[in-house]
Formats: C-alpha cells, sequence, structure tokens
C-alpha cells in the first residue's frame, strides 16, 4: 500500500481565527475518526496544510497542544537568505520557528504572476532544504504549452533547473507536484490519464538523476502530488493513477468537511 499525501494550499484565505477555528475541528475530527487515525499512525497518510504566514503561528500552536502524529503545517513561500534587507519577506528560519516542517516553492502562481525564475527556485530549493525544511516543488505547463505539445519539454527543463547543483540525498527529499496552470482554480482538472502521463514523465527525469545504473530503487517512493481543481469527487480517480502518490489540493481545502470528503475518497478508493 503507497502512501498517501493529501496538502492543502489556502492560498490567500483564512485569517487567525478562522486558521483557529479549522485545525482545532481538523484535529478533533481526526482523532474521532477511526479509518484516518489507522492510516496516520501506520504512516500511510500525510495531511499537511499550508495557510498565510499570519496564520502560521495558530496553526502551528493548535496541532502542538493536539500531539496528533501525521498532521503537518507549511508555509506557502520563503526567502533564500536567512536575513537582510528584503522588505516583504520571510526567511526559512522565521518559518521553521513557527513549527512549519514543509514549504512550497514553484507554484505556478509565484512563476507567472511575482516572475519567479527557475534560477530564484533553485536557490530557494538549497536554501530550504539546507534547513531541513521539506520542499514540495510545483511544476506544470500553460494551456498554450500543452496545446503546442511543449508539456514534456516544459516539465523536464523545471525539473533540471531545480535540482541543478543538488546532490542525490537532497533530491530525494523533495516532493513533487504536477500542477498543470490551466487546471488551477478554473474547475477543469487534467484526466486521470493525462495526470499519470505527465507524473509518469516527471518521475522518469528525476530518476535519471538519482538512479545509480539501475540499481538504486528509492526513487520509485519520491513522493509525487497532483494538483488542480482536486475535490472529494475526482480524487479516488488521480490516486488510483501508479504514479500519482497524493493531491495538492486548493480551494478545496478551505473547509474541513471538504478536505475530510477529500481524506475519506482517498482512502476508500476502489
Amino acid at each position: 500500500m503507497k502512501k498517501i499525501f493529501l496538502y492543502g494550499n489556502w492560498k490567500m484565505h483564512n485569517g487567525i481565527k478562522e486558521t483557529e477555528t479549522f485545525f482545532k475541528d481538523l484535529c478533533e475530527h481526526v482523532c474521532e475518526d477511526v479509518v484516518i487515525c489507522d492510516f496516520l499512525s501506520r504512516n500511510f497518510l500525510e495531511i499537511c496544510i499550508f495557510p498565510p504566514f499570519t496564520s502560521l503561528f495558530m496553526g502551528a500552536r493548535i496541532l502542538g497542544y493536539m500531539g496528533k502524529t501525521g498532521l503537518f503545517i507549511g508555509a506557502q513561500n520563503g526567502h533564500y537568505e536567512e536575513k537582510g534587507a528584503f522588505t516583504g519577506e520571510i526567511s526559512f528560519p522565521m518559518v521553521q520557528e513557527l513549527g512549519c516542517t514543509r514549504v512550497l516553492l514553484g507554484h505556478s502562481e509565484r512563476r507567472h504572476i511575482f516572475n519567479e525564475s527557475n534560477e530564484l527556485i533553485n536557490k530557494k530549493l538549497k536554501a530550504s532544504l539546507q534547513r531541513r525544511l521539506r520542499p514540495v516543488l510545483c511544476i506544470g505547463e500553460t494551456f498554450s504549452e500543452r496545446e503546442s505539445d511543449l508539456t514534456f519539454q516544459v516539465l523536464e527543463n523545471q525539473i533540471n533547473a531545480a535540482i541543478k547543483g543538488l546532490d542525490k540525498e537532497n533530491i530525494r527529499n523533495i516532493i513533487w507536484a504536477y500542477e498543470p496552470v490551466w487546471a488551477i482554480g478554473t474547475g477543469r482538472t487534467a484526466s486521470p490519464e493525462n495526470a499519470q502521463e505527465a507524473c509518469c514523465f516527471a518521475r522518469s527525469v528525476i530518476s535519471k538523476v538519482v538512479r545509480d545504473e539501475g540499481k538504486d530503487k528509492t526513487w520509485n517512493s519520491i513522493p509525487i502530488l497532483y494538483g488542480g481543481s482536486v475535490k472529494a469527487s475526482n480524487v479516488a480517480g488521480l490516486l488510483e493513477q501508479p504514479d500519482i502518490d497524493g493531491a495538492l489540493i486548493g480551494g478545496a481545502s478551505l473547509s474541513v468537511e471538504s478536505m475530510l470528503e477529500i481524506v475519506h475518497a482517498a482512502l476508500h478508493r476502489g
């Protein structure tokens, strides 16, 4: 049985009060749910929420009080320098001090709205790994790139640029998230077959770097998630694909009810 990663990216939603309510309700429901507890305790399930920076402290505090294993909190971004004259930025040591163990990097909104380059993402990736924050690295093509049959080329370029200069051990610690830009927040979801094709290709690119002449099989355990309008009605079909290990969830992760619906759909698939 493969491990399932269900990660919720809140983007610029949910302030401190909403975060407090969410995490209290989530922890209570998880504690009461025999199925979820079983999967969490046996390390077959990992749930992580990525709130806005201002809500990290509250979410981490609730998780700390509840002491529930298998539930994590992560930051949506971070700066590669530990300190300095970078007005408006947050460093990885700062979010780590709040209790974060994961960090999102390379999300399409960071790439396309805030113009983050592959080189900048590479710097952030190296800095997060140095701080032992596990990065969730997002990759994906735009609609025009898919229409032009450039999906594989875009993915390969993003992967190779992101991991440039990293050793194999660090690359093995990266969680990957394939998020086709055209499916994020649009209600359009890549078919399970299309998502599988892209994730399989991404795994093959990564394997060329971390595998030693076919002897090293650990690349098979590198998590690759799918993101893009994930909900309870489609998550099972996505997770049935051999190269999809979890989901990066957007709007459906904002409420405990919809998040738990996704969790149950994922655990009861098939």
